[in-house]
C-alpha cells in the first residue's frame, strides 16, 4: 500500500466520529427524502420505509462482522483502517436501525389491523425484538461509561452474541427470499442476491480467519500435527461441498422437512428464531471442513475464536 494512501486513511475527517457523522448524516438526509415520497399516511407507505430503512443497515452490520477476520486474512493499512473505525460503523448500522424501528413504531400503533393483519408474525416478532435488545445493549457498552460495568468476558460475550444474532437475522431473511422466489413468487431481485452473498461472505471470513488461526498454531507445534491426510482430504470435501450448497436451494424442501419430522421440531418453528437453521448449514459444513483440515490439539485455546 503507498504511503499516499495510509497518509489518506489517517485523516481525520474518515475517522472515528467524523467517520460517523459522514455516514450517518446523508443516510438520515435520505430517510427524510424518502419519507417525502411516500405516503406516510397510509400502512403500506411506512412498510415501504421499513424495508427502505434495512437496505441501509444490512451492509454495516456485514461489515462489522467481517471486519476483524479481514484484518487477520489481509493485515495492512486499510485493515487497521476498518478496526479502528469498527465501533463507529456499528454505530451508522445503529443509526439505520433506530430509523427501522421509529417506522415499525408508527406501523404498529398507528396502523394495529394492518400491523397485524398484514405484517406480524410471532416468530418474526421474536428475532426481531431479541436484535433490538442486543442493539442498545452493546451501543451502551461501546462507551466507558457502559463498559465499566461489564468484565471484559461479560462484554466480548455480549458483542460477538449481539453481532452473530444481527447478522443472522438479515442474512436468513434474503436466503429464504431466494428459496421463495426461486420456488413462489418469480425471480428474486438483484439486490436479493447482493444481500445474500454479502452475508455469506462476511461469516465465510470469520470461519477462514479461524481456520488461518488454527493452522498457524498447528505449524507452531509441528510435532504435534499427526492429523491423517484421509481427514484433512475428507475436510476439502466438505469445504467444496459447502460452497456447492450454499449456491443451491433446491434441496430446501427436502432437508425442511427432514429436520421438521418430529412433532417436537415442527413445533420449534413457530417460536425458537431461525429454526431449523437451514440458511446457515453450508456455513456449517464449511466450517466443519475447515477444522478437520486445521485441526490442533485444544489446549491451545487461543486460537478457538476470531476476535469480535
Amino acid at each position: 500500500m503507498s504511503t499516499d494512501l495510509k497518509t489518506i486513511l489517517k485523516n481525520r475527517i474518515i475517522n472515528k466520529w467524523s467517520l460517523f457523522c459522514l455516514i450517518s448524516i446523508p443516510m438520515s438526509t435520505l430517510m427524510v427524502i424518502a419519507m417525502m415520497g411516500v405516503d406516510m399516511s397510509t400502512a403500506p407507505g411506512v412498510s415501504e420505509m421499513i424495508g427502505f430503512s434495512v437496505r441501509f443497515a444490512v451492509p454495516f452490520i456485514y461489515l462489522v462482522v467481517a471486519i476483524s477476520s479481514i484484518q487477520i486474512l489481509f493485515p495492512g493499512s486499510f485493515s487497521m483502517w476498518l478496526m479502528r473505525n469498527r465501533k463507529y460503523i456499528g454505530l451508522c448500522f445503529a443509526v439505520a436501525m433506530a430509523w427501522q424501528g421509529l417506522f415499525i413504531f408508527i406501523m404498529s400503533y398507528f396502523f394495529h389491523d394492518y400491523y397485524f393483519e398484514q405484517v406480524y408474525l410471532f416468530r418474526d416478532e421474536l428475532e426481531g425484538s431479541i436484535g433490538y435488545i442486543f442493539l442498545p445493549a452493546m451501543v451502551v457498552t461501546s462507551f466507558h461509561f457502559g463498559r465499566k460495568h461489564l468484565s471484559s468476558k461479560q462484554w466480548k460475550l455480549l458483542h460477538k452474541s449481539g453481532i452473530y444474532f444481527l447478522w443472522a437475522y438479515p442474512f436468513s431473511t434474503y436466503w429464504w427470499s431466494l428459496c421463495n422466489g426461486l420456488y413462489c413468487y418469480g425471480s428474486p431481485v438483484p439486490l436479493d442476491y447482493v444481500y445474500y452473498w454479502g452475508g455469506f461472505l462476511a461469516f465465510a471470513l470469520r470461519i477462514a480467519a479461524w481456520g488461518k488461526q488454527r493452522w498457524q498454531a498447528t505449524n507452531r507445534n509441528a510435532a504435534e500435527n499427526n492429523m491423517p491426510l484421509a481427514l484433512r482430504a475428507l475436510g476439502g470435501v466438505l469445504i467444496v461441498s459447502g460452497l456447492i450448497w450454499s449456491a443451491s436451494f433446491y434441496w430446501q424442501d427436502r432437508v425442511t422437512d427432514f429436520l421438521t419430522a418430529s412433532a417436537w421440531s415442527a413445533d420449534l418453528v413457530l417460536w425458537l428464531p431461525f429454526w431449523p437453521y437451514e440458511p446457515y448449514l453450508s456455513l456449517f459444513i464449511i466450517g466443519l471442513g475447515t477444522m478437520l483440515i486445521t485441526k490442533v490439539r485444544s489446549a491451545d485455546k487461543s486460537i478457538w475464536a476470531v476476535d469480535s
